[in-house]
């Protein structure tokens, strides 16, 4: 497939490209499609982190399409991890659900960088949704001693079947979609408080990690270097 403009932007910034091998796939839950692939040398050449998502590219009639997914439970001594995929209308869900196994897809690598702050914080506060649960589980294993406050919003009940690795002293939240998310930011905005010894990771919606991000930052002030926000998804 052809690539476009955007995979040679990603090109020139130190993006690195991989072929993706599927080795398996299962249905979760009736609206999810999770697959098993073979990365290609991408862990290998990469290493591993928490949150770490890479670019897929898809073929939507004759265009490249990028689309960004969380690696989820990735295994440097193999290769493997898997992808998870909402089953919606779109050119990714429709891939997914068409895959088998030897089927190949590429991938980009540029952007994904976290680390956990050294040293560790006292606590962490997290908001996400089902987008980005597989990122919040994954942060959630890496700091399975940390005490953690979670916020998740769901758009449907189905979601709150998802399965969030919480321990005991993870405390989660799930929280319907209202008001164009405005319900969540509002929920989050009243409880969330200031700690100089906590770490604050906001991924959802991106007006609503933006509305949060910026009631961390200028009504708690909370310090910038202990915040990490992205915007998993757009509604408009």
């Amino acid at each position: 497939m052809k690539r476009n403009w955007e995979a040679l932007v990603l090109k020139a910034m130190g993006g690195r490209d991989f072929r993706l091998t599927v080795l398996d796939a299962e249905s979760v839950g009736g609206a999810y499609r999770r697959l098993l692939v073979n990365g290609g040398g991408l862990l290998e050449s990469c290493g591993v982190h928490p949150t770490m998502w890479i670019r897929l590219w898809f073929d939507d009639g004759g265009r490249p399409h990028q689309r960004a997914y969380t690696l989820v439970d990735p295994d440097p001594a193999t290769g493997r991890f898997h992808l998870e995929f909402a089953l919606h209308d779109g050119c990714a869900a429709r891939w997914a659900v068409a895959a088998r196994a030897g089927d190949t897809i590429d991938a980009t690598v540029q952007g994904t960088a976290f680390q956990l702050p050294d040293p560790a914080p006292r606590h962490l506060y997290l908001v996400g949704d089902a987008a980005s649960l597989p990122a919040v589980n994954s942060l959630l294993d890496a700091a399975a001693d940390i005490p953690a406050t979670l916020w998740l919003e769901y758009a449907d009940e189905g979601e709150q079947a998802l399965p969030v690795r919480a321990r005991k002293h993870h405390e989660v939240t799930w929280v319907p979609r209202k008001d164009e998310g405005r319900y969540l930011v509002e929920t989050v905005c009243a409880a969330l408080p200031a700690a100089d010894d906590a770490h604050y990771w906001f991924a959802c919606e991106a007006a609503s990690t933006r509305a949060v991000t910026r009631h961390a930052r200028r009504t708690l002030g909370v310090g910038k270097h202990q915040v990490t926000s992205l915007g998993y998804w757009s509604a408009r």
